[in-house]
């Protein structure tokens, strides 16, 4: 047997007036979606523990089978991961985002989406104007960057800039947890803060704002942590093979920890206009040769955390027309039987723009599998599902079962 599993991230919302108080996933036209929906059988997910904040680090994490409330480690490391970048026990290591500033208040937690070109241009200036001995910094994609701090403590609070657009940044600075942690939280305060000066009339700064872009205004460092100590899929779960296909390097940390081999797609941005086509090919070609793929789309995230419903809506029929239907059509083609789950890793729902810990809708299609009768992919439909409510690491044990 062979396993895919269709990560829409962020694709759960809440009903909309303006959809008709819908959500994006009962608006949208999905005819593939749904009739693979009405073979398989459905339930509801959690995929954020109690301790834990509702990010895609963690809710990833928990379905692909890891208990997070275990693993988890902070953010940075898995993007680290991905980006081959070589940390120590001792170092702490943030996710860090170029951020959109307004009237001193967070416009955006991506600066306006900024080109990776652009990014890395102001990434590498401020390695050389903020970096040390202690302190590197290391360009990622779009926004998403690492900021390593050696010896620094992780007990501190660093709030995601994505859950407090239009809060006046100096109001979710970080703060301590506890007493061994004030000389990090006044070092990471003191780089935040010179990076506004520094990144003010930087060349690439000028040309967007001629060009009426947002600006990267400052950097944002955040999810702190140190390195995981995880199994890898196969230690877990006895899968031999498998592949991870994203366009974030958070994903594809996650996976090189899990023991995947991380597939590049080009033309994947993590927005509306990703490869679409591209990655349901990837994902087709991976599933050849490996046991287990594990198929990431971030579109419907991003539209959520842009509050924009139209746009989340047809990237979920994206999903549907660019992704699903060739996948169904191609493993139809295939001698040996694949599994085929679809799911989000959590909510994000367009009128908060943020994540929310909400049970999300899931459902598996296993050759043989006696249907449970839902006929339709939403939130509510879900409900129904013969899985009834599961939690975290229960989904992967009822993918391979």
């Amino acid at each position: 047997m062979k396993y895919l599993v269709i990560l829409a991230d962020g694709a759960s919302d809440e009903p909309i007036k303006e959809l008709g108080n819908k959500t994006p996933l009962m608006a949208a036209h999905t005819p593939y979606i749904d009739k693979l929906c009405s073979e398989a059988v459905s339930g509801l997910l959690d995929t954020v523990p109690p301790s834990l904040h509702p990010g895609s680090e963690v809710a990833n994490m928990m379905v692909m089978g890891y208990d997070a409330a275990k693993y988890y480690r902070g953010r940075g490391v898995l993007e680290a991961a991905s980006m081959g970048v070589k940390t120590s026990l001792s170092d702490l290591v943030f996710r860090c985002n170029l951020i959109s500033l307004k009237d001193q208040k967070i416009l955006n937690h991506s600066a306006g989406h900024i080109s990776t070109p652009e990014a890395k241009e102001l990434m590498l200036y401020l390695q050389d104007k903020l970096g040390s001995e202690k302190v590197s910094f290391y360009p990622g994609v779009s926004y998403r960057h690492l900021m390593v701090l050696g010896g620094g403590s992780d007990k501190l609070n660093c709030t995601p800039p994505h859950d407090v657009t239009g809060v006046p940044f100096k109001d979710v600075m970080p703060t301590i947890q506890e007493k061994v942690a004030q000389d990090t939280v006044d070092i990471v305060s003191d780089l935040m803060l010179k990076s506004i000066e520094l990144l003010k009339d930087h060349p690439v700064n000028v040309k967007r704002r001629a060009a009426g872009k947002p600006t990267a205004d400052m950097i944002w460092p955040w999810s702190a942590g140190n390195t995981p100590d995880m199994p890898t899929l196969k230690e877990m779960y006895g899968i031999e093979s498998g592949v991870v296909i994203s366009a974030v390097d958070l994903i594809y940390g996650l996976g090189a920890y899990a023991g995947l081999k991380g597939m590049h797609v080009e033309g994947s941005t993590g927005l509306y206009d990703t490869n679409y086509e591209g990655k349901a090919q990837a994902a087709i070609e991976a599933l050849k040769e490996n046991q287990y793929v594990f198929l990431h789309i971030e579109a419907s995230d991003e539209a959520g955390h842009e509050g924009d419903y139209v746009l989340k809506t047809k990237t979920i029929e994206y999903l549907d027309q660019r992704v699903v239907k060739y996948l169904v059509e191609e493993i139809e083609k295939m001698d040996e039987p694949v599994t085929i789950a679809l799911l989000p890793d959590h909510p994000t729902p367009c009128a908060l723009k943020t994540h929310t810990r909400d049970a999300v809708p899931f459902f598996i299609k296993k050759p043989g599998q006696q249907p449970d009768g839902v006929m339709q992919y939403d939130e509510e439909s879900a409900k129904a599902g013969r899985y009834g409510r599961i939690y975290g690491t229960e989904f992967m044990q009822e993918l391979l079962k």
